[in-house]
């Protein structure tokens, strides 16, 4: 059966990308949309910084018809402020608005915004509700597991989110307190996935980061689809190749070198189309180790790539690097 948020139909087992901060912007959502992303979302967006028309804020509100379904991500600690936030998002015209109660991070979790909400889940449901009724959009929600290790609270979250009117829950399997440490934990997650209470679609998120747990996970964990996210930077790839898996219980190639390069040209031209040649450039060069992982004495075109300052320059390193691989392997 297809999975839907609202009307929005993502297909039998959707897989997600997630809104990363610094990473999921226009360029890199466009590579991952081209390798089978069947649904993303904007970084996380302040209220605050929203209702104060920041321009870094209103500028993570450019989406694009291509990326479609798209949601935009919001977080904030203040109700009101949620509630204004929402409205102007809804005003960029996304498909979904999605709610951030799961982020750890200090500056975030420490001012009583992000996961900080699981110690309140009172409040979580006041905000929540007050975000539906602002939007004429279905709304979701990401969170995890609870706090810490004491306060698992995600089951009953689930349930009274569900009932203030959200149209899907992606839960990432660890606590605030754990961070990106350790292992995800899914167990809980299908916990909720069975609970007959639950009508909404259930996503996992957290360590997906081959085909075969994708697989694995699948089954065990009875999820409604996944939520991919440090997995897929530098590697796109990864949607296609789990869907692929799935479609035919065979493994795809790899990309090649040229399917790396033409990403990666891709990403760039994107880049600074969207911010511009210099800024384009500079917050460029945190992807270059990445699509070129595991390409053998590479370092030495890193390192040039890195400190390139023009267009121009980079696409000629990017031919240099396309002629010297294509001589090695002759």
């Amino acid at each position: 059966m297809p999975v839907k948020i609202g009307n929005i139909d993502l297909g039998d087992f959707p897989l997600l990308l997630a809104p990363m901060e610094d990473v999921s912007d226009p360029p890199f959502r466009y590579v991952c949309k081209q390798q089978g992303a069947d649904m993303m979302y904007t970084e996380f967006i302040s209220s605050e910084a929203l209702i104060r028309d920041a321009a870094k804020s209103i500028q993570k509100l450019d989406i694009f018809e291509y990326e479609r379904p798209i949601g935009i991500q919001i977080f904030g600690s203040n109700i009101e402020s949620m509630r204004d936030a929402t409205q102007i998002a809804t005003r960029a015209r996304p498909d979904l608005i999605d709610i951030n109660y799961g982020c750890p991070v200090k500056n975030v979790a420490c001012k009583g915004a992000g996961a900080s909400l699981l110690q309140d889940i009172d409040k979580m449901v006041a905000m929540t509700k007050a975000v539906v009724e602002a939007t004429h959009l279905p709304v979701t929600v990401k969170t995890r597991l609870g706090w810490d290790d004491k306060t698992k609270n995600v089951y009953e979250v689930a349930e009274r989110l569900q009932d203030v009117g959200i149209k899907a829950l992606t839960i990432h399997g660890r606590t605030r307190s754990q961070m990106y440490k350790g292992q995800a934990d899914w167990s809980l997650i299908r916990d909720i996935r069975r609970n007959p209470r639950i009508r909404i679609p259930i996503i996992g998120n957290g360590d997906i980061d081959s085909i075969e747990k994708a697989a694995a996970w699948r089954l065990e964990y009875e999820v409604d689809g996944m939520m991919i996210g440090r997995a897929a930077i530098g590697y796109p790839w990864i949607f296609r190749e789990i869907k692929h898996f799935f479609a035919t219980g065979e493994r795809l190639e790899g990309p090649t070198l040229g399917e790396r390069l033409d990403a990666c040209r891709t990403h760039l031209t994107k880049s600074i189309e969207w911010k511009g040649e210099k800024k384009g450039i500079f917050e460029m060069r945190r992807h270059y180790a990445n699509y070129f992982k595991g390409i053998p004495d590479f370092k030495e075109y890193r390192m040039k790539l890195v400190q390139a300052d023009t267009t121009q320059h980079l696409f000629q390193l990017l031919e240099q690097v396309e002629e010297h691989y294509a001589s090695v392997a002759d």
